[in-house]
């Protein structure tokens, strides 16, 4: 998972810099996209990083910013960086890394649907201002999902939709089949559609397209504290690793 996750952020990438005087650390950069810490970030890979440089290399590496975000793929070493990067003003997110086999499914019916980012931007910029008043952040946390297409070796953009042809709700997929994987990202069901059984439609339209792209394991990731991980606890997901991010305060 964690090359799948490393090689995704920087494939998406607008910018990569190495930092060769620190193997396994790298940082990405996005000037469309600036206010996605997603596109603007510090990437720790694996060990061997004393955690108290990575603040200042995120500073030196990303540029002014309102918020920084280090994310550390390795589960040990984010709990190493923990209480160094506490003390230097960040706060942790941990997330869970949740998996199931893709054997045996089979599309819904009815399935939720690829499209283009223009026939779901309406629904998601939407959602984003319910979210949060700040508009330019609503457009560029929509919008920042064309960078996404450069990610995997596939990249869909699923969509599940009322009787009358809503977007009610969506996600992403990622299909990696050299490495046998396939992620789900970002599922989420419109305020006004919650109850109606599209996340459900979603996530097993993901995992039949998956089997179907030769991807035999789907993976996503969900926050370590929240609800999100019991519900995809009851549809056979299992708790395969963590990760964790931090962010300046």
């Amino acid at each position: 998972m964690t090359t799948f996750r490393s090689a995704f952020a920087r494939r998406q990438a607008a910018e990569i810099l190495e930092l060769p005087e620190f193997p396994g650390v790298f940082a990405v950069r996005d000037a469309e996209f600036a206010r996605s810490e997603e596109h603007n970030q510090l990437v720790v890979e694996g060990p061997g990083t004393d955690p108290a440089v990575l603040p200042e290399l995120a500073a030196r590496w990303l540029g002014r910013r309102r918020r920084y975000r280090i994310t550390v793929l390795d589960p040990d070493s984010g709990e190493r960086a923990a209480p160094v990067l506490t003390a230097a003003g960040y706060e942790r997110e941990s997330v869970v890394i949740l998996a199931r086999s893709t054997d045996g499914c089979l599309r819904p019916e009815p399935a939720a649907i690829p499209v283009e980012l223009a026939e779901m931007r309406e629904a998601v910029l939407r959602q984003q201002r319910e979210w949060s008043e700040d508009e330019e952040l609503g457009r560029q946390l929509t919008d920042r999902r064309a960078a996404r297409l450069r990610g995997a070796a596939g990249v869909h953009f699923l969509a599940a939709r009322t009787p009358a042809g809503e977007v009610a709700a969506w996600s992403d997929l990622y299909l990696e089949p050299s490495l046998g994987l396939a992620q789900l990202e970002d599922l989420v069901t419109a305020s006004r559609h919650r109850g109606a059984g599209h996340g459900d439609t979603l996530l097993a339209t993901g995992l039949a397209l998956a089997a179907e792209a030769g991807a035999p394991r789907l993976f996503l990731l969900a926050d370590a504290v929240d609800w999100p991980r019991e519900w995809y606890g009851r549809r056979g997901f299992a708790q395969i690793g963590r990760s964790h991010s931090f962010h300046s305060r």
